[in-house]
This record gives C-alpha cells, sequence and structure tokens, in this order.
C-alpha cells in the first residue's frame, strides 16, 4: 500500500498499547477508542488521503469501492478489520471505521485477566473445547466476540480438521490442518459465494469442526444440521445482548433460510446443537468482560430450557450453583472433579 498522512496515523497508534479502534467521520473528524473510551484525537487529512486510503485497501481486498458499491468491508495488511461507508451516504468524506487486530492476545494463558476472567473460568473455557461443545459467543457491537472466538480456536487439538468461514478475515489462529474460507460478493463476471454457499460445501470437505464468524442470516440453518450431524466442537458468534436474545436471534435467523418449520421442532434443532452461549458485554468503566456462561440443557414443551453456570456477582464472575448437565463430559476432558466447589 502506498503510503500517505493516515497510513502514517495509523502506523503511530500501532505502537501505543490500549487503543481498539480508529474512526474516521470527516476530514477534520477523528477518534480512538483506547481502553473502552472515544478520545477525539488533533488531525485533519485531505480528501485526496482518504480517498488514495479507500482505494488502496478496496484494491488489496479484491473489492470495488465506489458509489455503485458504497460500502465495503475488509481488512488492513495487519488483519485490523475494516468497514467503508462512501461519501455519498454521509454528506461529508468517506466513513472510515477501523478495529485494531490486538497481536498481544493470543491465547487464554498468556492473556491474564481477559474478559474478567480468573484462571479457574479459563480452565473452564479451555476444556469446553476439548470436550467438542458447540459453543455461540454472544455480544453487541465492539465487545470483543471475534477476540473470544480467537483465543477458543488456540485451544482446538492441532490433528483435528477446520475449517472458517468469514465475510471479513478476523479469525487468527495456528492450526496446521485449516482451510480458511470468504465470502465474497458478486464482482463483474465472478458470480461470488456467500457465507451459506461455503458452508453447505464444507460438509463435503471433512471437517472436524466448522467455525463461522459471524452468522447473520439462513446460513444458521445449515450450520446448526451440522452441528447435528456429527460436526461437535463448531462455534459461530451472533449479534446479541443476552442468551435468551441469542437464542430468539438464532430462531430469527434460521427462517431466513425459507424452511416453515413449527416453532418447537425449529426451537428443538437449536437446543439439540447448542451447547453453551458464552454472552460478552462491557461493564460500568466500558470494559469487556464475559457476564454469563449459559448451557442450552433441553426442551419442555415448546420451551428450550437454559442454566446459568457462571455470571457477574458484585463485580465478579462467579459460579451459580449450577452444575452443567455435561458434567461427566466435561469430566473426561480434563474438568477437575471438584471443580465447582469453591468456585
Amino acid at each position: 500500500m502506498s503510503k500517505n498522512k493516515i497510513n502514517e496515523m495509523f502506523d503511530e497508534i500501532g505502537k501505543k498499547n490500549g487503543i481498539s479502534e480508529v474512526i474516521i467521520n470527516d476530514l477534520d473528524n477523528v477518534y480512538v477508542e483506547k481502553d473502552g473510551e472515544l478520545i477525539r484525537i488533533d488531525v485533519k487529512f485531505s480528501q485526496e488521503d482518504v480517498e488514495a486510503f479507500c482505494q488502496d485497501l478496496a484494491k488489496f481486498n479484491r473489492k470495488v469501492f465506489n458509489p455503485e458499491n458504497p460500502i465495503m468491508d475488509g481488512n488492513l495488511p495487519d488483519g485490523s478489520r475494516l468497514n467503508l461507508i462512501h461519501s455519498d451516504y454521509t454528506k461529508a468524506s468517506h466513513a472510515i471505521t477501523i478495529r485494531r487486530y490486538m497481536k498481544s492476545i493470543k491465547t487464554f494463558d498468556g492473556s491474564p485477566g481477559i474478559f474478567g476472567l480468573s484462571p479457574t473460568w479459563m480452565q473452564f473455557l479451555k476444556v469446553l473445547v476439548k470436550a467438542r461443545m458447540n459453543v455461540v459467543v454472544s455480544g453487541g457491537t465492539g465487545v470483543g466476540k471475534s477476540t473470544l472466538l480467537n483465543l477458543l480456536l488456540q485451544e482446538i487439538p492441532q490433528k483435528e480438521r477446520i475449517i472458517t468461514i468469514e465475510d471479513t478475515r478476523e479469525l487468527q489462529f495456528g492450526s496446521p490442518n485449516v482451510v480458511r474460507l470468504e465470502a465474497r460478493p458478486p464482482l463483474g463476471d465472478l458470480k461470488g459465494l456467500t457465507i451459506r454457499d461455503l458452508l453447505k460445501n464444507t460438509l463435503r470437505m471433512r471437517p472436524d469442526r466448522i467455525i463461522v464468524g459471524e452468522v447473520r442470516g439462513g446460513e444458521v440453518f445449515d450450520l446448526l444440521q451440522a452441528m447435528n450431524t456429527g460436526h461437535e466442537g463448531s462455534m459461530t458468534s451472533v449479534h446479541s445482548n443476552s442468551p435468551g436474545e441469542c437464542l430468539m436471534r438464532l430462531e430469527n435467523l434460521y427462517m431466513l433460510a425459507g424452511y416453515e418449520l413449527p416453532i418447537r421442532a425449529l426451537r428443538y434443532q437449536i437446543s439439540s446443537a447448542v451447547d453453551f452461549v458464552l454472552q460478552i458485554r462491557r461493564d460500568k468503566e466500558g470494559k469487556r468482560i464475559i457476564s454469563h456462561v449459559t448451557e442450552i440443557s433441553n426442551m419442555e414443551g415448546d420451551k428450550i430450557l437454559t442454566q446459568d453456570i457462571g455470571t457477574i456477582k458484585n463485580g465478579e464472575f462467579k459460579f451459580t450453583g449450577l452444575v452443567p448437565s455435561c458434567f461427566e463430559r466435561l469430566k473426561k476432558a480434563g474438568l477437575p472433579t471438584d471443580f465447582f466447589i469453591g468456585t
């Protein structure tokens, strides 16, 4: 990529700790998020700087950004996530939002206290992965869903074959037996492939685990089918603000697949596929925390039964007193027999 004032600013920001987001609203209206707080910085760009930056990134991501293609998601060369909206829709310059790829966050062991978790609860999340539980990471915008997914992925045994599917590449992990698929919109004579297209094909690729970066549409149907037919230990994330809302969102997305199913049958599909929901939110100070570890246990009538295994109490993540119904399976994966005593 060519060097301009925006690249130079981003290089400087990369040398600083705690900055997770860069937001360019206009040529002289620029913010960074540092430790959960938005701070306006004193910088001004030219229209040429912004246009050149956007076109460089469109070329890097093999996409088109212009009035006919006014929204673009992509990545920077360092892995940071990018969103562009064309100036035709902002009444100002192009709007640029960059979510920085945090290179310092690699593993649970190397990130003490991340998401407010004690070493004990980090061990629990590691065991969920080793026990091949199907996990949905739930959270709002910018709370760290991709970061938590990345941490969980580090715990997958390297002998397993993993297929990841994303529309913008955010998952970063070092498994040797992995195929990374990325959805593409139609471009010129190229047809393009959706996440759902890729997910259907993935079932023919002999995956041990299927990881979908985030589900936003009818691909939920195919993922739940995969989870229910032998691809245990699969994971995804969903945009929602509570475990209950997460299940409702899965229902709504399932319906987008175009299948008419009685509500009880639909909920049975969800309850039998998903084992745990990990809910992330920000606390009062703006820090990203896990607020719930919720087990999806069974059905009663047409209602999905859930139980919170861990929640926030007085600012700390604590055991609720409800032992998971899959405790024996977790023990076989390495969870100590006395894990919940004193947790």
